[in-house]
């Protein structure tokens, strides 16, 4: 998302330019995965094996969201509004994504990940794809099921008052990743059951919390379902509670910036992450073997603090509007590559003008198309979101308080 599209109106002026590194982040970020999944197909000798470009972009978005996320819902103190916002946001280009990869399916099949069931169905309109162990129309698509766990435990801990453990949490996510990947070689919850039922319980508690009705016990609820989706229903639980690790990393460096919390819960979940595909009995893949692994977080996290060292500079504006249209850039590639190699075949076996001259012009493809659709999809859903919330508090009172309590780490 864009992160300045996560503050509330009457802070958007303002917090547009204060936080416009982290939009330049999200674009680093979305190039980084970008440049993953291009580089293999069109210049493999140009890719990098002593650190993972996709794991690093994906590290600094997760990053970014643990930074923002939870300080925008405690910013609003409204969780309907928080998830009017949320569904605006993700929703249009995803669902239009999806759509499109359908629409084409008759020449290019649907990847082999997708199953033919109304599970597939759920998965994708939950986007709880990854912690449901099914694979998505859009291969990037797994990375929103961690998004969405993340909104839906904040939101549990927001109205439960326990929002502000962010170090807490961030610590015993580490543990849990070092100890579920000692334990665990595959999920326990298997079958297409998980997406049925999350399903329903997510359309359900989606319609508390936006209607406010059984709110509190309908967060709960969401809350402790994607905890249990998170480490026994994901492909591979260990990276699941890892990445949670490194969302409430970024929420506790929003409590240390903030005055209210301490850097050592961020010292010992870093430690904790890099630890957690040691001993892990699912971890047999290049990119988690300890160099590669510990470079590439080494990499992410020295990307976010020296970002956010100049976060009162200015930043070149391409770096900004590439924020902006991240969402779009790293959720249209994959099919476009897809798409791309349908067409022009075996990029590779070309000369190497020719394989530059293609990579150049696929990316200013994607960046052209990702602009478009961010300036007449997103945007304008943006901007009928917020329409919505405003309504909504002229015609009903609010139902959450602000919080104040003092931060614990």
């Amino acid at each position: 998302m864009s992160t300045t599209a996560a503050l509330a109106p009457t802070a958007r002026s303002a917090g547009a330019t204060r936080l416009a590194w982290l939009d330049a982040l999200r674009g680093l970020g979305a190039v980084a995965v970008l440049l993953e999944h291009l580089l293999p197909w069109f210049m493999p000798q140009l890719r990098p094996y002593w650190f993972n470009l996709g794991m690093y972009g994906v590290l600094v978005f997760f990053l970014v969201s643990g930074y923002i996320i939870p300080v925008s819902l405690e910013g609003r103190g409204d969780v309907r509004a928080f998830w009017i916002s949320r569904i605006f946001r993700l929703y249009p280009i995803y669902l239009l994504v999806a759509a499109a990869v359908l629409v084409t399916a008759f020449w290019l099949p649907v990847r082999e990940q997708v199953p033919r069931d109304v599970a597939s169905v759920s998965a994708h309109l939950t986007m709880l794809l990854d912690v449901v162990h099914l694979g998505g129309l859009a291969d990037t698509m797994w990375t929103l099921s961690y998004e969405m766990v993340f909104y839906l435990l904040v939101t549990a801990l927001f109205v439960r008052g326990l929002h502000l453990r962010s170090g807490t949490f961030a610590v015993g996510f580490g543990v849990v990743a070092v100890g579920i990947g000692m334990v665990l070689a595959a999920p326990p919850l298997s079958g297409l059951w998980p997406a049925y039922v999350s399903g329903v319980v997510f359309v359900v508690g989606l319609a508390c919390l936006l209607t406010g009705r059984l709110r509190k016990a309908a967060a709960s609820a969401l809350g402790l379902m994607s905890v249990a989706l998170l480490l026994f229903g994901s492909y591979v639980p260990w990276l699941g509670a890892a990445i949670l690790a490194v969302m409430f990393t970024g929420t506790a460096v929003r409590r240390w910036e903030q005055g209210t919390g301490s850097l050592l819960p961020v010292a010992a979940a870093a430690v904790l992450v890099a630890l957690a595909p040691v001993w892990s009995v699912q971890a047999g893949w290049w990119w988690v073997q300890p160099g590669v692994w510990i470079t590439t977080m080494a990499l992410a996290g020295a990307t976010f603090a020296g970002a956010m060292a100049l976060r009162e500079r200015r930043l070149p504006r391409f770096l900004v509007w590439l924020g902006l249209v991240s969402y779009s850039v790293y959720l249209l590639h994959h099919p476009m590559l897809r798409l791309a190699h349908a067409v022009l075949g075996d990029v590779r076996s070309m000369g190497t003008a020719a394989q530059l001259g293609l990579t150049a012009g696929f990316v200013a493809l994607v960046l052209g198309l990702s602009w478009a659709t961010y300036r007449y999809v997103e945007l304008p859903m943006q901007n009928l979101g917020r329409r919505i919330v405003r309504r909504s508090r002229r015609t009903a009172p609010p139902t959450d308080l602000r919080r104040t309590e003092p931060a614990k780490s």
